[in-house]
């Protein structure tokens, strides 16, 4: 049976990611993919050179947005079983599954904050 019935958990959590919830039939499934996992994904559609990390709100609002896209993703990463996904029903999703997937994020709704003018980034 697909996962079903999708959302983005943006309550309080501890997880530094995108929290997603999802259902198999009854049973609830919990999906997580990390903050360094989504910078990733965002640069690579962005291309912008200079990474920013993205922040909750952000993450969250990407997530609502491409949440078609990132169902997709953890729904190939469920079925595949306990053998890919060894915390089974929980679902991490890597950014080799993100590549194997092909699915693309759609960042017209990604609002990036100015850093304040001390921040200086070491590469």
């Amino acid at each position: 049976m697909p996962l079903a019935q999708f959302s983005v958990d943006v309550g309080l959590h501890t997880m530094d990611g995108l929290r997603l919830c999802a259902r198999d039939g009854s049973e609830p499934v919990e999906a997580f993919i990390g903050r360094k996992v989504l910078d990733v994904w965002v640069e690579s559609v962005e291309h912008s050179g200079g990474r920013q990390s993205l922040f909750r709100d952000q993450y969250n609002a990407l997530g609502q947005l491409n949440l078609a896209a990132i169902g997709r993703v953890v729904s190939a990463k469920y079925q595949r079983g306990a053998t890919y996904n060894r915390q089974h029903p929980f679902v991490e999703v890597l950014i080799s599954d993100i590549e194997n997937s092909g699915e693309v994020l759609d960042l017209s709704g990604l609002v990036r904050k100015p850093l304040p003018p001390t921040f200086h980034r070491v590469y």
